[in-house]
């Protein structure tokens, strides 16, 4: 049987390059052939397949911003690499992604599929900004493409506010393997024992000068440690959450970690008390689904993608956008309630073994890239 070629392209950074190498990690080599474009300057690892075999890779100057002239000649770039490696399917990842495979597949008629991982008019509060971020996304909607959401809340407002038709948006979560072995850290350890964590780098998107707040006000009655990882990549709002760490006299109650390999990310994760979230709006969060994997209660922002995997006081409890008091008083209770934390912890596995293990959901991914194929 001939193999399915599909042509990934992405700016492959957090999340995006994290559900790509899942995808490519665990699909059929057997029935699909894979080749990347991505970034040059985005990642430097190599991508594999189900094998341990390297994955054909194209580096154009795709970044996550807009950039005129790089982002012309990205698309003039793919054109050229398409013609050649003619395949059957663009799955675009992430809003740079989706622009230049959209774009693409119009010049070429090949059948695409669209993951955003979150829209990019919801990264800005800049009310024109976010008009013309929406207007390209309804633009580029129409045609041959499929909406591929990863969250239900991201298929929603697909529908609901981009435009697409209703038959041309499907559903496949983001997912991971079960984590059952969790390697050593490989840094320095330099927080206490007793902590909380979080993944995100300081930006319009992680909100995190609201968890400042919020951990301010846990601080006044728990003894506790705050963990930030990932704060090193594109983040706009780092030397702001550094003067409000420092203004609230945090400075030795709040760790701060640039870059963090994923393997590290598990560890922290696997030994924290609580993960937390303050994000203004996600795809369906990797950090999230990590957490449930490894039977850590969340107490997050009630946002889509966070919404979509944490069941308000089943898995974790979910707090309105900008509450600092009521979400500093869930993290204080479920730290204090340890009946609760248990029960939680339970249910954070259970949610995570039902609805997110990739080894039984790539089939549908499979499923999905074959009905596009033949359309």
């Amino acid at each position: 049987m001939k193999k399915i070629k599909i042509a990934h392209i992405l700016h492959s950074v957090g999340g995006v390059d994290v559900s790509l190498r899942l995808i490519l990690e665990n699909s059929n080599p057997l029935q699909f052939e894979n080749i990347v474009i991505h970034g040059i300057v985005d990642t430097k690892e190599g991508f594999y397949d189900k094998n341990k075999v390297l994955v054909t890779e194209y580096k154009l100057p795709i970044s996550r911003e807009i950039a005129i002239a790089n982002d012309f000649i990205s698309i003039i770039k793919t054109y050229r690499i398409l013609k050649k490696e003619k395949p059957d399917l663009i799955h675009c990842h992430s809003a740079k992604g989706g622009v230049i495979g959209r774009m693409v597949a119009i010049l070429t008629g090949i059948p695409v599929v669209y993951t955003p991982q979150a829209f990019s008019y919801l990264s800005t509060n800049n009310n024109f900004k976010r008009m013309v971020f929406l207007f390209i996304e309804k633009l580029l909607s129409k045609g041959n493409v499929t909406l591929l959401a990863s969250s239900k809340s991201e298929m929603n407002r697909a529908i609901n506010e981009v435009g697409f038709d209703e038959e041309n948006v499907l559903l496949f979560n983001n997912a991971i393997r079960p984590l059952t072995e969790i390697n050593s850290l490989s840094i320095k350890k330099t927080w206490p024992d007793n902590y909380i964590c979080t993944v995100g780098r300081p930006c319009y998107q992680k909100n995190i000068d609201e968890m400042i707040r919020v951990f301010y006000e846990v601080k006044k009655q728990q003894d506790i440690h705050l963990v930030i990882m990932g704060v090193g990549h594109y983040a706009s709002q780092l030397r702001m959450i550094k003067k409000m760490i420092s203004e609230f006299d945090l400075s030795n109650n709040i760790t701060l970690l640039d870059w963090v390999s994923r393997e590290d990310v598990l560890h922290i994760i696997s030994k924290t008390q609580l993960y937390i979230s303050t994000a203004r709006y996600e795809g369906l969060p990797y950090s999230v689904i990590e957490s449930l994997a490894l039977s850590i209660p969340c107490i997050v922002s009630n946002c889509d993608g966070n919404k979509d995997l944490i069941v308000d006081n089943y898995n974790g409890y979910l707090i309105n956008e900008n509450d600092t008091i009521r979400f500093s008083k869930k993290v204080i209770q479920l730290l204090n309630d340890k009946n609760k934390h248990a029960v939680f912890s339970i249910n954070a596995k259970k949610t995570f073994e039902l609805n997110y293990n990739i080894i039984e959901k790539i089939k549908d991914l499979e499923a999905i890239y074959l009905s596009q194929k033949v359309k």
